[in-house]
This record gives structure tokens, sequence and C-alpha cells, in this order.
């Protein structure tokens, strides 16, 4: 099946915390709407961890149409670059990450400030937890209870996912399947069932296929 995917961004905000040779590093990650969301986010940050050093952060918005990052007084390329290219590598869009320091007092070296943002960059995404959202169609499956134990393997071999089921008189499924195959998927369930289902498209949408 194809796998076409139209944007990758975050669940929810996340946030982690780890110590390198004294300072401690405090990542936040979160999923924004626009630039100026982003930005208000930094300032957010910024505000609330007044009294740290260093308050490094990126965005990326639309692919990579907007980006922005910044050192925060680091020296130059040794952290908003890492966690720039954390949200790049990782395929994300419409993300805002900050990277707070507590100086320690024990100097890190570039090579060892790039490990720690980088780190602290990915452990912040790892905790916000990525969604891939692709074009999707949601199917409404009506089908008898004698047939209803044949679709499945159907669903699983298409990677629908099912999200509702109703037992009445009959049996409603309600599942979410990517657009490029609901076609396909339409005619499994038409030939498996030998006619005996009605398939409705529900409505297209957007949908998360990271979740399970």
């Amino acid at each position: 099946m194809s796998e076409a995917v139209l944007y990758t961004t975050l669940e929810r905000e996340g946030e982690a915390e780890f110590i390198e040779k004294k300072s401690v590093f405090i990542g936040h990650a979160i999923p924004v709407k626009s630039e100026e969301e982003a930005q208000a986010y930094v300032k957010k940050q910024k505000s609330a961890y007044m009294d740290a050093r260093h308050n490094v952060w990126a965005y990326l918005m639309k692919g990579e149409i907007v980006a922005r990052y910044s050192d925060d007084g680091e020296p130059g390329g040794t952290a908003g670059v890492p966690i720039y290219e954390v949200l790049r590598k990782e395929v994300l869009t419409d993300i805002c990450c900050v990277v707070t320091r507590y100086f320690g007092g024990i100097m890190l070296g570039a090579g060892g400030l790039v490990r720690a943002y980088t780190k602290g960059a990915k452990d912040a995404v790892d905790a916000a937890q990525i969604k891939c959202m692709a074009a999707a169609e949601e199917l409404v499956v009506t089908v008898d209870y004698g047939l209803y134990g044949r679709l499945a393997q159907v669903f699983l071999d298409f990677d629908a996912r099912v999200t509702d089921e109703q037992f009445a008189d009959n049996v409603k499924i309600t599942l979410f399947i990517r657009e490029e195959s609901g076609e396909a998927l339409r005619a499994k369930l038409i030939d498996t069932c030998n006619g005996s289902v009605d398939v409705q498209i529900a409505q297209k949408i957007n949908f998360d296929f990271a979740q399970k």
C-alpha cells in the first residue's frame, strides 16, 4: 500500500530535562499553527526561564518555507542550528522547540554544545510524540453478523484504522483509510462479502496514521 503522507508534526507539547557536566538542559517542543504562535511561545519560554543563561530556539513552518533559529548567546552554530537540524531530519513542520540551559560552570566546548542541544531537542520531540497526517477517507461499513468475521484481515492488510463498531441488527464499522487506498479497499470489501456489504464515504479528512 502507498504510504503518502501530507505532513508530520507533534501530538502535544513535550518536555525533557537532563544534566550535562552540571549544566541543566530543559527542552520543550510544541505544535504551532503560525509563525506568530511560534514567536509567542519563544517569548513565553524566555519569560518562564528568565533566570537561565540561554533559551535557544528554532521553529519550522509549512515544511521549510519559514525556518528560524537563534543561538541566544551560545557560540554561533552550536545551539540553534542543531535544534533546527533535529526538526528538519525528523521531517517535522508547524513546530517550535526551545532548549533552556542553566549554566553549571563547566565549559562544554563546541562539540559538547552541539551534542547537548541536539539531545535537548530530540528528547523534547520524542516526549511530544510525532504524528503523521495523511489524506484519508472516513468509511462507514455496514455488514451482517455472518460476514463480520471476514473483515478483520482485510482491514489489517490495508492498514485501515477502525475507530468505532456498533452492534445492532447488523454491524456498523467506522474506519479511516488512506485516500489513495480507499477505492481498492472498497472493492476488496465488496469482493470479500460477495456484494453483501454497504460502504459509505462519510468524509474526507486528514488523519493521524501514526496512532495505533
